[in-house]
């Protein structure tokens, strides 16, 4: 969900910013209408409604709304020229509003100096690190004897300003003054259009019920700085295709001081791999099978032998469609990986339709023998 400060509330309604309580409630009251999802049935209705119940939830309370316009001073929405909204400079000149700050809600590129415009969030959300995950493809002779490959890669490192924890100046979060901590709003329509209450996640701290206090100037309360960095990845010798190497703590940084999560490198061996023609052809030479050890034990192996035989020229064809000689021992353990597969969706098929062949013929003669009852005859 979007933060509160990355929406014009004042557009969402088509108001102007220095509109009334009266035009915001009517403003509301018009778009509602015509997009309850009640009433309107178009895909995104719901979606819209709730967007137009959050701008309202928000101006028409006059708490919120002052520190919604103060903290849309500092954001992309400021009428100010973008690239030119300055940074008063100390902890000072952010003042007493928690809302006048700057800072992505993930992490930023830097601070350099000035305000940038980027989408801003104080929300105190610790979260761990993601893996970054890089992906590399080696030829057969490089995959024996191993080789060594510089990586620059862009991801989340903890911030040196405010070391991971988003607060310069703060060791807590803060409640969130928006929801009172519950992480929810709550808005009733009763009073205008009689459908109730509508509870929705809280804009401001995005569901966590808590803020950052300070948030910092470098990272905007996250804790995390989106930078470039530099790493030697050593792929030792006899790698295989799907084999992967991981570097502890070097991937994304947490937010608000949370881990960080591992760079994995993944390697890609092309000559190890199965084409797509080769594991379907195995597949279906898997697949054969239940059916010709099934037909053997149930003495139905003549009546199953052209399905049988078809199947198995059907397989080696698209198995042999690139050769089958001079792979190693991971394209033979790829094949039989795509064998067993079919093996396994071959045999709850052939069951079934053995099971199905046995349950006919035993209602067949059922039926004969009650016919043969009903006429005095005996057999």
């Amino acid at each position: 969900m979007a933060s509160m400060n990355e929406k014009d509330y004042y557009e969402i309604l088509g108001v102007s910013k220095d509109a009334s309580t009266d035009e915001i409630r009517k403003a509301f009251q018009q778009k509602a209408r015509k997009l309850h999802p009640d009433v309107n049935k178009a895909p995104d209705a719901e979606e819209k409604f709730k967007e137009v119940s959050e701008a309202y939830a928000v101006l028409s309370d006059p708490d919120k709304r002052r520190r919604y316009d103060a903290m849309r001073s500092g954001s992309v929405f400021s009428t100010s020229t973008p690239g030119t909204q300055g940074y008063s400079g100390g902890y000072g000149g952010y003042g007493s509003d928690p809302f006048s700050w700057g800072g992505w809600p993930f992490g930023g590129m830097g601070y350099t100096g000035r305000r940038s415009s980027q989408k801003r969030s104080r929300a105190f959300n610790p979260q761990a690190g993601a893996d970054f995950v890089f992906h590399i493809d080696l030829d057969p002779d490089q995959a024996k004897h191993g080789v060594k490959r510089g990586v620059t890669y862009q991801h989340y490192t903890s911030c040196t300003r405010c070391h991971g924890s988003g607060s310069v100046m703060s060791d807590h979060p803060e409640t969130c003054p928006t929801c009172h901590g519950t992480g929810h709003i709550s808005i009733d329509l009763g009073t205008l259009f009689g459908f109730g209450e509508m509870d929705m996640v809280c804009p401001e701290c995005e569901g966590s019920g808590k803020v950052v206090a300070d948030p910092c100037p470098d990272c905007g309360g996250s804790g995390r700085v989106l930078t470039a960095s530099e790493l030697v990845v050593e792929i030792p010798a006899g790698s295989h295709d799907g084999d992967e190497i991981r570097i502890k703590g070097k991937g994304n940084a947490g937010t608000n001081g949370e881990a960080t999560g591992d760079f994995v490198c993944r390697v890609g061996v092309p000559a190890e791999r199965l084409t797509q023609r080769q594991a379907m052809g195995f597949q279906v030479l898997g697949f054969d099978l239940p059916f010709l050890i099934l037909g053997a034990l149930t003495d139905m192996l003549s009546g199953l032998l052209i399905f049988i035989v078809v199947l198995a020229v059907i397989g080696l064809i698209f198995a042999g469609s690139s050769g089958v000689t001079g792979h190693g021992k991971t394209w033979w353990r790829h094949a039989g990986s795509a064998f067993v597969n079919g093996a396994v969706q071959g045999t709850f098929i052939a069951i079934f339709i053995m099971a199905m062949v046995s349950c006919t013929a035993s209602i067949g003669n059922s039926g004969y023998a009650s016919r043969m009852g009903a006429t005095g005859v005996h057999v």
